[in-house]
C-alpha cells in the first residue's frame, strides 16, 4: 500500500507520527458504455446548455446552484477566501464511549501506521483505547477541508474513520410506523425470537461473496475463449487544435506577405510550387518592385549565373563546329603499283 497523507495523532502532550492509509477498495463492477455495432467506446463532449458550444477545461467554473434554480459562478478568487486547513494534526478532541458511536455515521475508513521512532506511543494509544472500550473523536483536514472522525481498533491497528455531518444523516419520517407499534401478537413475537435463535451465529465474512461479480468475470472468460470478442479499431484521434494552429499560421503568413505586398498561396496549389512562384514573380509583378535588397542581390546573382551558363553553353557549341571530327577526315587513296 502507498501511503495518501502523513501527520501526526495530537492528545494532550503526546504526538503520535503517522502514515495514513486508504482502508479500502472498490471491486464493484463497472461497464464501459461501448457502441453495440464495432465496440467502440462512447465520449462525451463539455457543451454549454445555453449556447450550446463545446466548453474548453480552461473555461470551466464552479456554479452553486440555489434551491429555487438560480446559478451563482465562484472564481478562484472566490474559492481562496472559503476557510480551508492543511494542517497536517490529527487532534483528539475527548474519548468516548464506543456505543455512542452509530455506525451510521461513519463514512471512510483509513489505517495509521507510526513512524518507526513512535513505536512507543503508537502502542500506548493503542491499548488504551481497547482497555477503555472507547473510541477518540477527532478533528483532521483531509484535502483542505476541515472533518471530524473516530479512532478506534481493528486487528491491533489504529483505524481512522471519517464522520458524516449531523444534517447528512437523514431522520426517518414514516407515517405508516405508528401502524406498527402494536400489530405484532405476542405468538407472533413468540415465533419469531424462536426463529432468531435457530438463525443465530457469528458473523464470518468469508461464508459471503459477490455472486454478481463472479457471474460476470466467468460471463467473460466464456466469451474470451469462444472467440466472441470485438476487435476494435484504433481511435481517430481528434485534430481540431492542430487544425486551428495550422489555419492560424497560415493567416499569419498570409498577413506577413501582404504586409510586404507578396502574392499569398493559392488554396490549392502545394506550399513549395507556391513558394517557389513567389520566390519568382512574373514580369509586372507588383512584389517584383517591392523586395528587399537581400532578395535582389540574390535574384541577381541567380540572373548572372544563368547568362554565364548559356554563354559558356554557346562557345561551346561554335568550338564543336569549327574543329572536325576524326571520323570525318578522308585518308589519300592508295595509287596502284
Amino acid at each position: 500500500m502507498r501511503a495518501i497523507w502523513k501527520g501526526a495523532v495530537s492528545f494532550g502532550l503526546v504526538s503520535v507520527p503517522v502514515k495514513l492509509y486508504a482502508a479500502t477498495e472498490s471491486h464493484d463492477i463497472s461497464f464501459r458504455q461501448v457502441h453495440a455495432k464495432d465496440g467502440g467506446r462512447i465520449k462525451y463532449q463539455r457543451v454549454c446548455s445555453v449556447d450550446g458550444e463545446e466548453v474548453a477545461y480552461a473555461d470551466i467554473a464552479k456554479g452553486y446552484e440555489t434551491d429555487d434554480g438560480q446559478m451563482v459562478v465562484l472564481d478562484d478568487e472566490d474559492l481562496a477566501e472559503l476557510p480551508a486547513s492543511s494542517s497536517r494534526e490529527i487532534s483528539v478532541e475527548k474519548f468516548v464511549p464506543s456505543d455512542q458511536i452509530d455506525p451510521m455515521w461513519l463514512e471512510k475508513s483509513y489505517y495509521l501506521e507510526p513512524e518507526k521512532a513512535a513505536a512507543k506511543p503508537y502502542a500506548l494509544l493503542r491499548e488504551a483505547l481497547k482497555e477503555a472500550d472507547r473510541m477518540a473523536v477527532v478533528t483532521v483536514s483531509i484535502r483542505s477541508r476541515m472533518t471530524t472522525a473516530v479512532l478506534r481498533v481493528r486487528d491491533e491497528v489504529i483505524v481512522m474513520q471519517t464522520m458524516l455531518w449531523p444534517d447528512e444523516v437523514r431522520k426517518p419520517d414514516f407515517g405508516s410506523l405508528d401502524a406498527t407499534e402494536h400489530a405484532a401478537k405476542p405468538q407472533e413475537l413468540k415465533m419469531a425470537r424462536l426463529l432468531v435463535d435457530t438463525l443465530a451465529g457469528d458473523y464470518d465474512p468469508d461464508d459471503y461473496e459477490d455472486d454478481y461479480q463472479n457471474a460476470v468475470e466467468a460471463l467473460v472468460r466464456a466469451k474470451l475463449e469462444g472467440g466472441e470478442v470485438t476487435a476494435t479499431e484504433e481511435p481517430k484521434r481528434s485534430t481540431g487544435e492542430v487544425v486551428d494552429l495550422l489555419a492560424a499560421l497560415q493567416r499569419s503568413v498570409e498577413a506577413a506577405r501582404s504586409s510586404r505586398g507578396e502574392a499569398s498561396e493559392s488554396a490549392g496549389e502545394p506550399a513549395d510550387e507556391a513558394a517557389d512562384e513567389a520566390a519568382e514573380p512574373a514580369e509586372g509583378d507588383p512584389a517584383a518592385t517591392k523586395r528587399s535588397p537581400a532578395k535582389k542581390a540574390a535574384a541577381k546573382k541567380s540572373a548572372g549565373t544563368k547568362s554565364t551558363t548559356a554563354k559558356t553553353a554557346k562557345a561551346a557549341k561554335k568550338t564543336t563546329k569549327k574543329t572536325p571530327s576524326k571520323s570525318a577526315k578522308k585518308t589519300p587513296a592508295t595509287k596502284a603499283s
